[in-house]
């Protein structure tokens, strides 16, 4: 968080580097109870990388896929370093990841405002073909792209201590 952490990048590193454990930043994320992310306060992947770079030659892995962190090997280590750069290089394109909440709502994407309520309707006594059919709707209301970008992009109504993740 910017003013708040930033400058402990290579700190957090250089511990991961030496005890044998791999670093991942995140970039903060618009999920927060009270609504008040504000992007301008967000230290971005790039800055990360940027930290990073000062103190290392990162190698890029190509190998990414649906996982949401990109990696780069720390050269002249056996360590790496991945950054989750959500809002500023979304990955929405290959995410394959959908939530389940702990009160049974399933989310297609952690910034969608829509759920479909499994727990309802197991507890109702829907069928298994039911639940397959509620799961592969909710699916299909799977968006491109979160748009954190875009000027009517709407925060979820719950923060991420209540989706989960």
């Amino acid at each position: 968080m910017r003013g708040v952490n930033d400058d402990e990048v290579a700190d957090l590193t250089r511990f991961c580097v030496d005890h044998g454990y791999q670093m991942r930043f995140i970039e903060q994320m618009p999920l927060d109870g009270g609504h008040t992310w504000d992007r301008k306060e967000m230290v971005t992947g790039e800055e990360i990388l940027a930290a990073l770079r000062a103190e290392w030659t990162l190698i890029e892995r190509n190998d990414r896929g649906a996982a949401p962190a990109q990696v780069w090997d720390i050269e002249g280590t056996a360590a790496s370093v991945g950054v989750i750069a959500s809002v500023t290089a979304p990955f929405c394109g290959t995410c394959d990841r959908v939530r389940l909440t702990a009160d049974g709502q399933l989310r297609a994407c952690l910034f969608s405002r829509e759920e479909s309520d499994l727990r309802g309707l197991l507890r109702g006594g829907g069928s298994d073909a039911d639940l397959a059919d509620a799961i592969a709707a909710n699916l299909r209301l799977k968006k491109p792209g979160h748009d954190i970008d875009d000027p009517g992009f709407l925060q979820p109504d719950r923060p991420m201590s209540a989706i989960g993740g």
